[in-house]
């Protein structure tokens, strides 16, 4: 087994830090009726923006229909593409991310009708071409099943924490492509797979999602990977990604009981201040709002004591999670 080649920075590191706070939190939060209400609510986004970036044009109210069973007038491949990404994200929860069988049947299965060689690997060249033409060469076929081998051995066998290498797998398996078609969804599904292992959270919190929001920054962190011929950039990248999802997802993953007392002038200033840099440490907030170090001791503590603001990491390079939004009241 050779180690793809990786580094993982300082940045990362506290991404991780922050990543697995929240997951803490969260692992007593999702009940089995708030789980089931979320897989469904999640899994039309999911294949909506999986296939959105593949260049499917279909609306989420039109994935929607078709996996409510309704008829609609699309593209027969277009409409094939949902329905096949519908059976494979259907089978989540029995797929083994550590299993490279797995990997080549759920290929099969998104690429049924699709692709003549669905489920095999690439018996012929590839490349990836954006605008200004070759963008990324893959390695030659016959090298694909010894490349797939070693990297899978590596998933299984490192020590490395599953954050990371879900990350490291993502980007080894893009620079392999080692599909005729279908690559960048099935790569995207399998890094989830991977994360559902870490926390059944992900199931909710796809990286489908989070790459159809920030597609550009998502292809400049695998060019910046492959231009360092390691993929440190496309984890600090993809870390960052995962952090913000469970971030935004918050409410809607883990209800927090908020007080009902309103936040008087200086409460809601801080709390907006928060929302716009949550960075910011306590001396900061102090200095902005021309408070004394105590006063604002004491106001972060009723704050917290409320329910709207909670902190993760150390003072210096901690952050805090605001969970009361000043516009929304």
């Amino acid at each position: 087994m050779t180690p793809p080649p990786f580094s993982v920075s300082a940045y990362a590191i506290n991404l991780i830090a922050d990543i697995t706070a929240l997951l803490e939190r969260y692992n007593i939060a999702l009940d089995e009726d708030h789980s089931l209400r979320l897989r469904k609510a999640n899994r039309i986004k999911t294949i909506h923006s999986s296939l959105a970036i593949e260049g499917n044009t279909l609306t989420v109210d039109e994935v929607r229909d078709i996996i409510n069973g309704k008829h609609i007038v699309a593209p027969i491949r277009q409409i094939q593409e949902v329905k096949n990404a519908i059976r494979v994200y259907d089978m989540y929860s029995s797929l083994n991310p550590f299993d490279e069988v797995d990997l080549l049947k759920a290929h099969g299965i998104m690429m049924e009708a699709l692709a003549e060689d669905a489920g095999r690997y690439r018996d012929r060249g590839v490349g990836v071409f954006g605008e200004k033409g070759l963008v990324h060469l893959a390695p030659p076929p016959h090298r694909v099943p010894e490349l797939m081998h070693n990297l899978f051995s590596w998933l299984k066998e490192s020590k490395d924490h599953l954050l990371i290498r879900s990350c490291v797998f993502h980007y080894e398996f893009e620079f392999i492509h080692p599909f005729s078609d279908g690559n960048g969804r099935t790569g995207r599904l399998w890094q989830s797979i991977i994360l559902g292992r870490l926390n059944p959270i992900f199931e909710h919190l796809p990286v489908e999602n989070m790459v159809f929001a920030n597609q550009e920054a998502y292809y400049n962190a695998i060019s910046r990977s492959s231009e360092e011929g390691q993929s440190g950039p496309f984890i600090d990248f993809m870390l960052n990604e995962i952090l913000n999802a469970l971030q935004n997802s918050r409410k809607e993953i883990a209800p927090n009981k908020v007080s009902n007392k309103v936040p008087n002038k200086t409460e809601a200033t801080i709390l907006q201040l928060l929302q716009h840099n949550p960075w910011l440490t306590r001396a900061e907030l102090a200095k902005k709002i021309e408070m004394s170090d105590s006063g604002i001791k004491k106001a972060l503590a009723n704050m917290k004591a409320a329910g709207w603001i909670e902190r993760f990491g150390s003072n210096k390079s901690g952050r805090w999670i605001v969970k009361y939004s000043i516009d929304s009241k």
